[in-house]
């Protein structure tokens, strides 16, 4: 059950590290706002609400005794109550006193007022509006036949302290957590660059030269990302450099037993060494492009959609229908991507009659889906096709026409842009291969 609540408050939490240390600062805050804000209300301004209210009632009851002793003019009465209290009184000759009006249980100033009138004057003796007027206070006091009509300013039974109290708690608060954001956007820029910088590094984007910043723990973890991207850079560069020195080297004898051949008098062992030295003239150039080629093309912006409409039109083939959506960018290597969906493609025409091509998007990825009616993979080797210079038995075709890189470099590029490539069974009943691009 623990578990169950943990998992469940940290899916509540932000996930991204401003918010969560924007959260750390801003919760005390306001907490404390709250409380100081509560306490303000109960021992303050309540109190002081309670006893203003207390006041004017008896104010009430004071006119309402003199005006039953013969002692006193009521006109005058009334007079010097408005003038002096604030007061504006009128006895009105009419029993219906009291008028329909929705009860405000939720305002402090109708609570308190309706209490002490209902101690002052009794239960149906009394109504009140609080609304009627913007800046008045209407009461009806029940008395003999009539009732006196009351018009009391509101700041009778108000503090005006409570606004001027409410705009000082809440300005500061604003204040400071408006400095907390633009500290914490300062604190947390330096890594989400250093996370971007690492995004782009493992695409295989260039990246010109990563400048550490912000605290010494980040500017420590930027220092060690940086020498990390340039040995493995550096080791990248040796392996082209290797791997250009292997081919040289290897060609040249390639080359020279070609030239043998021809002196070979025996034409069937002539054809059989020739499709051996082809062969391992395939193996070495799909090999080399294999381990060097992802890392020579810069990042570009290109429509894929449009890529994918050329790529089908070159095959000329009737057998390749397609459904695309219209102008899709993506950032990425293009002739990489070519390649790889070249790839896809030539094995669906080397093993299916008809092949079906079709390009959508959701929120974050691009999906590109080749179905084709081939004899297709069995489930359990989707995976190892991925592997380099592995080949299917000799039941999809020749093996001799592939050395078993292809799938290989495919998944190679697709994942080198952030991507993913699988393997499922086709509704044509051949192989379904979906691949999956960040927008």
């Amino acid at each position: 059950m623990s578990y169950g609540l943990s998992k469940f408050l940290k899916n509540l939490l932000p996930r991204r590290l401003f918010y969560r240390a924007l959260l750390i600062v801003a919760v005390p805050i306001i907490f404390l706002q709250l409380i100081i804000t509560i306490v303000f209300f109960d021992s303050l301004w309540i109190k002081t609400n309670k006893g203003m209210t207390r006041a004017l009632v008896g104010e009430i009851k004071t006119f309402i005794t003199a005006y039953d002793k013969d002692e006193y003019n009521n006109k005058d009465l009334s007079s010097l109550f408005s003038i002096y209290l604030d007061l504006n009184v009128e006895y009105k000759s009419d029993q219906l006193f009291y008028r329909p009006l929705k009860e405000r249980w939720f305002s402090p100033i109708d609570r308190t007022l309706r209490r002490e009138l209902k101690s002052n004057i009794g239960i149906g003796n009394y109504w009140f509006d609080t609304t009627g007027y913007k800046e008045l206070i209407h009461i009806n006091i029940k008395h003999n036949d009539g009732y006196f009509e009351f018009l009391i300013p509101k700041d009778r039974v108000a503090s005006t302290s409570a606004r001027m109290f409410a705009l000082w708690i809440t300005l500061p608060a604003l204040l400071l957590i408006t400095i907390a954001i633009i500290f914490l956007k300062n604190q947390t820029r330096p890594i989400v660059n250093l996370a971007k910088a690492a995004e782009r590094f493992g695409r295989g984007e260039n990246i010109d030269e990563y400048r550490p910043s912000g605290a010494l723990e980040i500017r420590k973890a930027g220092l060690e990302f940086d020498k990390m991207r340039k040995r493995i850079k550096r080791h990248l560069n040796q392996r082209s450099e290797m791997l250009s020195g292997i081919s040289h080297d290897l060609r040249t004898p390639l080359t020279r037993l070609k030239l043998q051949l021809s002196f070979i008098k025996n034409e069937e062992l002539s054809k059989n060494m020739s499709l051996d030295i082809n062969e391992m003239e395939k193996m070495l150039n799909e090999y080399l492009q294999f381990t060097s080629s992802s890392y020579l093309e810069k990042n570009e912006t290109f429509d894929i959609s449009e890529l994918i409409e050329n790529i089908i039109n070159k095959y000329n083939n009737d057998n390749i229908s397609k459904e695309l959506i219209p102008k899709v960018y993506i950032n990425g290597k293009k002739n990489l991507i070519q390649r790889s969906i070249n790839n896809i493609i030539d094995n669906s025409i080397k093993y299916a009659n008809k092949i079906n091509l079709k390009l959508s998007n959701n929120q974050d990825n691009i999906v590109i889906t080749i179905d084709d009616d081939g004899i297709g993979i069995s489930e359990n080797e989707y995976q190892n096709v991925f592997k380099p210079f592995y080949k299917l038995d000799k039941s999809r075709g020749d093996a001799k026409s592939s050395v078993g890189l292809g799938l290989s470099i495919t998944s190679d590029i697709i994942k080198s842009h952030g991507g993913n490539i699988v393997l499922d069974k086709s509704p044509l009943n051949g192989l379904r291969v979906k691949v999956f691009l960040p927008l």
